[in-house]
């Protein structure tokens, strides 16, 4: 049987947009987890803030352990719609069931600790089951350096456009007025319209895609088994340069887990901001997005993506700590007021495009990875590779937020706290814990995920090599010249 050659060249924008569109689920929960889940249960229920975060950090490190079977599967899966089509399709609508049940908990008390571990590790187990086929879809569908980068932008941008959006409606719709966020009522219809948004995405982009990627696969894997499964995966996550991306990967996922989580107690105790200013928010951050995809494109032309990526860490963090440090000092306006709210966000404007440059370098340079292991084993595992990164980006969110349960509660802010009434030392420790946890972090991502091995020449090389190959052999390896 022939074996593809990679492609190269342009995507039509058609295929761009559909492709990208797949990713509002994801944004849409890890709004949901990063945001607000944490405030719901603890603010809202009234359960223990360490317990919440403790219970989402195991939730992580289960759903951890099931993602390279998941990925494992996914590249093993043969069917006449390929290998990612028939996990997309599935997967949505259970996903969506375990969505509403985690925002509308049954009779609408605070379950136990085992029943918020259990929905939330059904909860990440099936969005797994959709993100990681859909992203596994990358190295297929290009081996452009370039073009891998802008299907992430994509990617990125319809994330935060689902992750947006379900913010603003949770501001502006479902949690309104003096309480805000601490009201219980809306959060059943902000899990409702979140899960009708997670089904629209993953099989709308599915079958935006059906027609390009819905073949039978060129080569047909062995039959799946546990210990094969593994020692795929074992062998797969020895590659030196997965080893050196999920180093640095794990300390930008921690900080961006403990950043969201962290973000409406500091938006709420810290910068007292009104309801307006949390209604713009969203906004800011939307802002922040669009000014990413005009910047990464032209950084990694520039510098290449370690490069990128190491210099986007150490900006984010300088540039988002600078009001912080200036809050600390005594020289910043009067937390709540308009002149506090707006100086913080054009600080957060910037420091959020550089963060999303992080994240979108280190995706982009795993689809590398793909052609090297490739070249060194004769097999694709991009499902595995991908599964990798969501084992090492879900280890680490969970420790991100489980570290914000213990700045919580490290620093004794009672569970009926109101904006204003918070005492100074409070305050201070929170953000003094924050910040010291952020340096540390930034710190590691830029050093390992600027030592990536694979840069934009070395790819090209491989992919050139590559297509001679199949070109001067197209029937595969073992066939006569």
């Amino acid at each position: 049987m022939a074996t593809a050659a990679p492609r190269t060249g342009p995507l039509p924008m058609r295929l761009k947009i559909i492709h990208g569109f797949g990713a509002v689920a994801f944004g849409v929960k890890d709004t949901g987890f990063s945001f607000f889940l944490l405030i719901f249960y603890n603010q809202v229920l009234g359960m223990d803030a360490g317990l919440v975060s403790l219970a989402l950090l195991l939730a992580l490190l289960a759903d951890a352990v099931i993602d390279p079977i998941l990925g494992n599967l996914s590249d093993r899966t043969y069917t006449r719609w390929g290998r990612r089509l028939p996990w997309l399709y599935a997967a949505p609508i259970p996903l969506a069931l375990a969505w509403v049940i985690l925002w509308s908990p049954p009779g609408g008390e605070p379950p136990s600790f085992l029943g918020l571990l259990g929905i939330a590790i059904v909860v990440r187990m099936l969005l797994s089951a959709c993100e990681v086929p859909s992203v596994s879809l990358v190295p297929e569908l290009t081996a452009d350096y370039d073009e891998r980068t802008t299907l992430f932008r994509y990617r990125y941008l319809f994330g935060w456009m689902g992750g947006l959006s379900m913010m603003v409606l949770a501001y502006t719709v479902f949690m309104p007025g003096p309480e805000g966020l601490l009201q219980k009522d809306g959060y059943a219809a902000f899990g409702i319209f979140g899960a009708a948004m997670m089904v629209i995405s993953v099989i709308g982009s599915a079958a935006g895609q059906h027609s390009l990627v819905a073949h039978l696969p060129t080569k047909k894997p062995e039959p799946f088994s546990i210990s094969a499964a593994f020692s795929e995966i074992r062998e797969a996550f020895s590659e030196k340069a997965f080893l050196i991306f999920a180093a640095g990967g794990l300390a930008a996922y921690v900080s961006q887990g403990m950043t969201f989580s962290i973000s409406n107690y500091l938006n709420i105790f810290v910068w007292q901001f009104s309801q307006g200013a949390l209604q713009a928010y969203p906004v800011v951050l939307f802002v922040s997005v669009v000014m990413m995809f005009f910047v990464v494109g032209p950084m990694h032309r520039r510098f290449g993506k370690p490069m990128s990526a190491a210099i986007a860490a150490i900006l984010a963090l300088v540039i988002g700590f600078i009001p912080y440090t200036l809050l600390l000092a005594g020289f910043w306006p009067e937390p709540g007021s308009l002149t506090s709210t707006v100086s913080l966000y054009g600080f957060l404007i910037f420091a959020n495009m550089f963060g999303v440059v992080v994240m979108i370098s280190a995706s982009s340079m795993i689809a590398e990875i793909v052609e090297a292991f490739e070249e060194r084993t004769g097999r694709r595992s991009e499902g595995a590779f991908y599964s990798g990164n969501w084992l090492v980006q879900k280890c680490a969110t969970g420790v991100g937020i489980f570290m914000t349960g213990q700045i919580i509660s490290a620093s004794q802010l009672s569970t009926d706290a109101s904006p204003g009434s918070v005492p100074a030392d409070v305050i201070s420790t929170v953000v003094l814990l924050y910040g010291g946890a952020s340096l540390i972090l930034a710190l590691i991502a830029a050093y390992w995920l600027g030592r990536f091995p694979i840069n934009r020449a070395e790819h090209e090389a491989r992919v050139a090599a590559m297509n001679s190959a199949v070109r001067a052999n197209p029937d595969g390896p073992g066939s006569a010249p």
